[in-house]
């Protein structure tokens, strides 16, 4: 697990595996000190020994205890933060609710699955509680400070990106990495896809530092070439299908797995 400070209220956490990143943002309260903010965790690692140190690496920071967790989207990988602080809310925007409340025991489900693949071992199940949802486009607040929470759907039908304005922080949930492919998940769509990544330049114009769901943290002019990178692959993909290009840089096998799994997505109406 690496953790790098983007501003003195910004902790990003990137997991060993997946290069899955967790934003943990503080906002200040008027007349406090700088531990007495307010804290929420977007995200979350994913690895049992990442997860039992986040704890201490807020307390290290000098951050409080999170008051609330929030969810880019309803994927399994990015609801842990309850395994780190099973006393903190969960918050996510409608959608991902609702999706959540469709499938219940879904993620821990998909939780099991991927442990007993890979071996791993976890202390206790993952209990999601009672999850918050929350209107997007909207805001929520963090002591006096503001995130701005904007709809994010195309990789999924339910996802959103998290604009810390006064940090100069996006947290684009699961567009702009420059490690994989523009997936399309549960509910995925292209069309609404291209329609983020629109949404995401312009919400990059009050933004120095973009951080993915999975991947390096980018400075902007480098997440805005990924933007016309994956413009352009989702435009191939609806016109030519497998036959669409693959950006420079993520062309391996993996990569082409991930594609042909698009291409099945579009013929499905994805």
């Amino acid at each position: 697990m690496r953790a790098l400070a983007l501003h003195p209220d910004v902790l990003v956490v990137s997991s060993a595996l997946l290069r899955l990143n967790c934003v943990i943002v503080r906002g200040a309260v008027d007349g406090a000190g700088a531990a007495d903010g307010e804290v929420f965790v977007i995200d979350s690692p994913l690895l049992p020994d990442e997860l039992d140190a986040l704890p201490a690496l807020l307390e290290q920071a000098r951050f409080p205890q999170p008051s609330g967790l929030l969810a880019t989207h309803a994927d399994w990988d990015h609801l842990l933060g309850r395994l780190a602080f099973p006393a903190a809310a969960l918050g996510c925007g409608e959608a991902a609710a609702e999706r959540l409340r469709g499938d219940p025991g879904g993620a821990q489900r998909q939780l099991r699955e991927f442990d007993e693949q890979l071996m791993i071992e976890r202390p206790r199940p993952l209990s999601l509680g009672s999850v918050q949802a929350l209107p997007v486009p909207g805001r929520l607040d963090v002591g006096d400070r503001e995130l701005e929470l904007a709809p994010a759907p195309g990789h999924t039908a339910d996802g959103i990106a998290v604009l810390i304005a006064w940090a100069g922080v996006l947290v684009a949930g699961d567009y702009l990495s420059p490690l994989e492919l523009p997936s399309l998940g549960e509910g995925g769509d292209a069309g609404e896809y291209l329609e983020t990544l629109e949404r995401l330049r312009a919400l990059m114009g009050r933004a120095d530092h973009v951080v993915p769901g999975h991947g390096p943290v980018l400075d902007c002019a480098r997440a805005l070439d990924l933007l016309e990178e994956d413009l352009t692959y989702l435009h191939a993909l609806l016109g030519a299908g497998a036959g669409a290009r693959l950006p420079g840089g993520r062309r391996g096998a993996a990569q082409r797995r991930l594609h042909a799994e698009n291409v099945a997505a579009i013929a499905r109406g994805g």
